[in-house]
């Protein structure tokens, strides 16, 4: 299959998984556990595509200190190419804390490093040997932002399919601008809140609809309602796989993960939904987005139970 090209972020996940109570200012809470692990929508996204077989590569920039050191090696482990993440001494790799439980989480991150990749540290050679590209975090990509339509309009040149995960706006802008972004993308992979907030359609097949520009395929996470994307207009949904989440953490990138990677091994669409369903579900079974994503295996297994 053809290889991918993960353009993004690179952070680690400090996990705090199990509480009593929500923390408040000027007040303690407990947490059960503790977990650090690889963070980060883009690695947990490239991190799932090597675990379901895909060949993967990664082009990112991490400050040269320890953290940056475990994101890097972690990675690598994984078997995934990173001879495209620059080292930078002037930067600190960022760090996400995570407070979590089985419903849901929040997230305090330092962006760091996160916020200095930009467009032109993604020349052209670095398509060479790709098939696809993806990016994910297009709200804390600050420098990339701008320039990630000119990106995306040179990988296609090139030859590559291009899909994008919006991610949280920090900022709550939900700017108009990411629709020129769609105009050169293939795939768009907005969870609910972000497709609500971007069309400001509370309706989810209504939102794909208005989104519709005659290329881009939106694909709605709709978390325990399942997922839904339009084929000529209609909407094609998967329920979600009942599980019972330990963290709910990465879910939305191992989605993209299972359904990118039976996207293009050219999958019928309801193939495409239910794999990266399953995906999603599978890996909320241990603490952080990595430690349970699923192998391909895993996800026939758990489709056969629909069968």
């Amino acid at each position: 299959m053809n290889r991918v090209l993960v353009v993004g972020e690179l952070n680690v996940d400090l996990i705090l998984q199990g509480y009593s109570a929500f923390p408040t200012l000027g007040k303690e809470v407990l947490a059960d556990d503790f977990v650090m692990t690889l963070g980060s929508a883009s690695a947990i996204c490239a991190m799932g595509l090597a675990r379901l077989g895909a060949p993967v590569g990664f082009l990112s920039k991490v400050g040269r200190d320890p953290w940056g050191d475990y994101c890097v090696q972690a990675l690598a482990r994984a078997g995934i190419d990173v001879t495209r993440v620059e080292r930078d001494a002037g930067l600190k790799t960022g760090v996400t804390v995570s407070i979590s439980s089985p419903k849901d989480r929040a997230l305090v991150s330092f962006l760091g490093a996160i916020s200095a990749l930009r467009a032109v540290d993604v020349p052209d050679t670095a398509f060479a040997g790709f098939g696809h590209l993806h990016v994910s975090s297009y709200y804390l990509q600050q420098a990339l932002r701008p320039d990630l339509p000119a990106l995306f309009e040179r990988a296609s040149r090139r030859g590559l399919t291009t899909s994008l995960d919006p991610g949280f706006d920090p900022q709550e802008a939900w700017g108009p601008e990411i629709r020129e972004a769609l105009r050169h993308a293939d795939l768009f992979f907005p969870n609910e809140v972000e497709l609500e907030a971007l069309t400001r359609v509370s309706d989810p097949v209504a939102a794909l609809r208005s989104l519709a520009n005659g290329r881009t395929r939106v694909v709605a996470k709709l978390g325990a309602q399942g997922a839904v994307a339009l084929e000529n207009d209609a909407p094609v949904r998967v329920p979600a796989f009942p599980m019972t989440p330990v963290d709910t953490t990465g879910a939305g990138d191992s989605f993209d993960a299972g359904y990118l990677e039976a996207w293009l091994r050219g999958r019928p669409l309801v193939e495409c939904l239910a794999r990266g369903a399953a995906c999603g579900a599978l890996s909320a079974r241990g603490a952080g987005g990595t430690a349970t994503q699923a192998t391909a295996a895993e996800v026939d297994a758990l489709l056969r139970t629909r069968a």
